[in-house]
């Protein structure tokens, strides 16, 4: 699993394309059902899949243990949203943390994490050595 952070607008999706060489199998966060993060390849808008299921009442407990069980190749994009302001609405500070939490436990789960800043992926996390 690979699990690629950033701000918005920041060139995740062109890291992942163009460093990781992940060019197809690719689902959206905005409009993919909640059981394709198990059988895609990659997924962009993973902070807004998120934002989805909360509002939709579906359950994340144990989403990266589940996703490292069942598709362990997937490789997830996620804009950070903890590093501003304070939402003011109550949704939104849950949805915030609730998104923190979820990358949490996919950082733990990953074999590779990685932070796009201005389209140039930072190492966090390194594949262990065999």
């Amino acid at each position: 699993m690979i699990l690629v952070v950033g701000g918005a607008f920041q060139g995740k999706y062109k890291f992942a394309n163009e460093k990781l060489n992940i060019r197809d199998g690719w689902a959206d966060g905005d409009d993919c059902q909640f059981s394709d993060i198990y059988r895609c390849r990659a997924i962009q808008h993973f902070h807004r899949y998120v934002k989805r299921a909360m509002e939709s009442h579906y359950d994340l407990t144990d989403l990266a243990k589940n996703l490292r069980e069942k598709n362990p190749d997937i490789a997830i994009l996620t804009n950070e949203l903890g590093s501003g302001v304070v939402p003011v609405d109550q949704f939104d500070r849950m949805y915030r943390d609730e998104l923190g939490r979820v990358c949490e436990e996919l950082a733990a789960e990953a074999d590779e994490v990685y932070r796009v800043i201005c389209g140039i992926g930072m190492i966090i996390k390194k594949p262990e050595e065999s």
